[in-house]
């Protein structure tokens, strides 16, 4: 489960006879950071989440490892090295770096044996990542206004599904968007959610997307919700004019509230190797993106393009997911994720 500090402001007590809706300004504030720990407050569901993180990342953990079992510390080893974090997407720029930071600190060190060099490895590559490890803030505004974005078959809408479970479990009002209006699965797997976590949620067959999202946006600030959640069309960043419907959106979400897209947020796919690398620059030159949720990084994802991410494009990782269930969605620590991918 994630890891929450909140504080929450007394609620003003009821106004008698008051039936209409309360507005924004007159709800007691909410605040709420999931905050990226290595030290959670149950550590034993965190430790069984990590336990599923390492297996799902277990062959790469297994390649890398490999080049190790030697018992020198030699030209080879960095060149096999070198070959392994490719094949485990790294991506050029990230090896490059990552072999260059390796060297520079072996020498430093007097490191000899391999799995000393293998320990440095993890401190690098956990500091490459340490950008990435940023907290969602929720309450800076009210309602904070998160606009999910990603490719078809990446995990949004399940991940919009989790992310609501969680918010609404520690306290914040939620209010869902479906925005997806191409595709009626959509709006019913988001209906499906919103049922499962008592949410509200605005919906209408057809409609325009931009309108959708307008609608929610004005409905959140009139009903006083903390956040409100906004589920586009899945797409490709190669498909120009649905980007460009994505910019029609966060303009008309911007019309509703001047401050507002808060948050915008892409899910990848763990599996999709350096062709994430290539959505979170397309996505973020379109939209400006806030911050990632990375799924599925279980059975046959690599894990490396988050340092490839890290070191081309540096967007932080809000969560990261191994599986479906609900309780396989967590914050993203990068001393935890450097571990799990070269244990």
């Amino acid at each position: 489960m994630f890891s929450f500090f909140k504080k929450k402001s007394p609620t003003p007590p009821a106004i008698p006879g008051a039936d209409a809706p309360v507005s924004a300004s007159s709800q007691a504030p909410f605040a709420l950071v999931v905050q990226p720990q290595a030290k959670p407050q149950a550590p034993a569901q965190r430790q069984t989440w990590l336990s599923k993180l390492k297996a799902g990342l277990g062959k790469t953990a297994a390649s890398i490892s490999g080049v190790f079992g030697g018992s020198k510390v030699d030209e080879a080893l960095y060149e096999d090295l070198e070959s392994a974090l490719l094949m485990a997407d790294t991506g050029v720029a990230a090896t490059q770096f990552l072999i260059t930071d390796l060297r520079k600190k072996a020498r430093a060190a007097g490191v000899s044996q391999p799995l000393e060099l293998k320990e440095l490895l993890i401190g690098s590559l956990a500091d490459l990542l340490q950008p990435l490890q940023q907290p969602l803030e929720i309450g800076k505004h009210q309602p904070t206004v998160v606009m999910v974005a990603g490719v078809n078959g990446a995990g949004k809408t399940t991940s919009i599904g989790k992310l609501t479970r969680h918010l609404a479990d520690s306290g914040a009002s939620v209010l869902l968007a479906a925005a997806d209006t191409f595709r009626a699965a959509a709006r019913e797997q988001l209906t499906v959610w919103a049922d499962r976590n008592t949410v509200e949620i605005i919906s209408q067959e057809g409609a325009d997307p931009a309108a959708v999202s307008f609608d929610a946006v004005s409905a959140g600030r009139a009903r006083g919700k903390d956040v409100v959640l906004i589920d586009t069309a899945g797409r490709l960043p190669t498909q120009l004019h649905l980007m460009e419907e994505l910019k029609k959106i966060k303009r008309v979400i911007q019309k509703a509230d001047g401050t507002a897209p808060h948050e915008v947020l892409l899910v990848i796919d763990g599996n999709t190797g350096q062709n994430a690398l290539a959505q979170v620059k397309s996505f973020d030159e379109a939209l400006g993106l806030t911050g990632l949720i990375v799924t599925k990084l279980d059975g046959t994802a690599k894990g490396g393009v988050l340092a490839a991410i890290a070191r081309e494009r540096p967007v932080p990782v809000y969560f990261i997911g191994v599986g479906e269930k609900l309780d396989e969605l967590e914050t993203f620590n990068a001393r935890e994720f450097a571990q799990a991918l070269l244990a």
